[in-house]
């Protein structure tokens, strides 16, 4: 790791309240409202890409079907399960290119309870981490989740679309 990661505390109760009561984020995100500005890294017209808002990693981005489906098997049919698996890889390539990353973790999270719509959350794992400080416990926001500058995004964005586009 190049330096510890500045983490800033996460809000679990406002987040949980938020995403089981308030409207759909992805289709927020999707329709432009200005309330998620999001740093968009791909869009093909089927599936966007993001940066997450509120990273337990360094390099971290959701992919999702831009229509609202909500389950991962039964809602895609297998062309498009297989559709965007391939968006799913490509977006994890490109921020394997762009950030330090010892191991990539992809998983598709979500419930019906909130954050019902559709979405792989691809993390970087930055070189250097403790073993006991991976896998789950890297992911969880509840140990804070990092700072970043609207600068620093912007440039993490910039340099995952750059690869995206070679």
């Amino acid at each position: 790791m190049t330096g510890p990661i500045k983490r800033v505390p996460f809000d679990v109760e406002s987040y949980s309240r938020r995403s089981r009561t308030g409207p759909c984020f992805i289709c927020a995100i999707v329709s432009g409202d200005p309330g998620q500005p999001e740093e968009i890294v791909y869009d093909d017209g089927t599936h966007i890409g993001f940066l997450a808002r509120f990273a337990a990693l360094p390099g971290y981005v959701i992919v999702a079907p831009k229509v609202h489906v909500e389950h991962v098997v039964r809602d895609l049919d297998e062309d498009r399960f297989i559709a965007v698996m391939r968006v799913v890889r490509r977006v994890a390539l490109a921020l394997e290119a762009s950030v330090p990353c010892e191991r990539t973790y992809l998983l598709s999270l979500g419930s019906q309870q909130g954050n019902a719509h559709l979405h792989w959350h691809i993390a970087a794992l930055p070189p250097g981490v403790p073993y006991e400080q991976q896998q789950y416990h890297a992911l969880m926001a509840e140990g804070g989740i990092v700072e970043h500058t609207p600068e620093e995004l912007a440039a993490l964005a910039a340099r995952v679309r750059g690869v995206l586009a070679v």
